[in-house]
């Protein structure tokens, strides 16, 4: 239910919807700059359009999609491909042509911003999730676009309010993302730094040892039936690794007939299926895990886990596990993987140095935390403003 004095009306009736157009036959996008820029679906962003790639209409070429272009005043959705992506155009893309695999929503009747928000909303991507399910190739039809049902709030001030407040949020979320970000590099660079000898902590001095992977680390190889687990034990599958982030995202309760590996607290589990997915995590619980992740152990007292949890995210690692059999489903060859060098300082420095990474990954972990609680926020404003259950005006 929405207030009595607001409104529901189809898009078709505020604003005006087109598509876009490919490339004529026989003609291609070049990375050269023209005056002409493209816009893809590969480009577009939630919300924007990213210009990190963003490719160009030779001179002779553009008369043929002249016709086909979108302005800042404008709203693209995207309707192959990944269906549903919204956004505006940033200033520099102002009257780029447009993809066929994307319309065009123009000539908008209620505050531009207002619109977006609700077509981002689960209110109209619930529509487009329920599209994407169907048939191999999904098509968002336009003329599915024209009727989108959109709650209309009665003046253009309280539209204006309700996209106000919801742009705060989105200032304050990309502050998180580039505030992670930058974070992460400067873990990276600490890693680099220590990891090689290239800076010492206070305190240590001596030469490290330059040894083979497997001469200090190995697979812990003990498989069960997680029908056979013990009950309560609980199952790491790949998707259960954040990609990038060493962060365990869920575990479930191990069932089945397949073969898994036993872990245990403190080992360090290490995907090898994709291996530049990079998915690793420093276990807290005893547990099974997937047979295309290998739970990675030191084999004497020379190798702490918690060096061996920031061996596995280095960049020589993820290349040398990235060396792997199999095309379709690549997977990491623990023959190569086992003759790494690897730098190794003594046991106490080890120590040191995965406490520090240890600290700078548990502020990381706190900002994200902080990011994924103002998604929620996000998520639970949206659909209270824009169902007007809360009013701003």
């Amino acid at each position: 239910m929405i207030p009595t004095d607001w409104d529901v009306k189809t898009i078709d009736q505020i604003a005006f919807v087109t598509s876009g157009k490919r490339m004529p036959l026989g003609s291609s996008l070049v990375d050269q700059q023209t005056t002409h820029p493209y816009i893809r679906v590969t480009d577009m962003r939630p919300g924007t359009v990213a210009l990190a790639d963003i490719k160009f209409v030779p001179e002779n070429v553009f008369p043929a999609i002249s016709r086909y272009r979108i302005y800042q005043a404008d709203i693209f959705i995207s309707v192959a491909g990944s269906l549903g992506v919204v956004g505006k155009v940033p200033a520099e893309l102002d009257g780029a042509n447009l993809t066929e695999n994307a319309n065009r929503i123009t000539d908008i009747t209620c505050s531009q911003d207002y619109l977006l928000y609700v077509l981002l909303s689960p209110l109209i991507q619930s529509t487009i999730n329920s599209i994407r399910t169907v048939g191999a190739q999904p098509k968002l039809a336009l003329t599915r676009i024209r009727k989108f049902t959109i709650p209309l709030p009665p003046t253009d001030g309280e539209q204006r309010a309700i996209a106000t407040a919801l742009s705060d949020v989105d200032a304050l979320l990309g502050g998180l993302d580039r505030l992670i970000a930058k974070k992460r590099d400067l873990k990276q660079a600490a890693m680099q730094q220590l990891l090689t000898g290239q800076t010492r902590l206070p305190g240590f001095s001596g030469e490290w040892e330059v040894v083979e992977f497997g001469d200090i680390a190995t697979i812990r190889n003990t498989k069960v039936l997680a029908l056979a687990a013990p009950a309560g034990i609980q199952c790491v599958e790949l998707e259960s690794i954040g990609s990038g982030s060493g962060r365990l995202l869920m575990a479930t309760d191990a069932s089945g007939l397949s073969s898994k590996y036993s872990f245990k607290k403190g080992d360090v589990l290490f995907g090898r299926l994709r291996a530049y997915l990079r998915k690793y995590w420093l276990a807290t619980f005893d547990g099974v895990c997937s047979t295309e992740i290998w739970p990675l152990i030191a084999r004497d007292g020379r190798l702490c886990g918690g060096f061996l949890h920031l061996v596995v995210q280095t960049n020589n690692f993820v290349n040398a596990a990235g060396v792997s059999y199999g095309t379709h489903m690549p997977r990491s060859d623990w023959s190569v993987l086992k003759k790494l060098p690897v730098w190794l300082p003594p046991v106490p420095e080890q120590t040191a140095i995965a406490t520090i990474l240890s600290d700078m990954d548990a502020e990381l972990s706190a900002l994200e935390a902080r990011r994924d609680k103002t998604r929620d926020l996000k998520q639970a404003m949206m659909q209270e403003l824009l169902t007007g259950r809360i009013r701003l005006i």
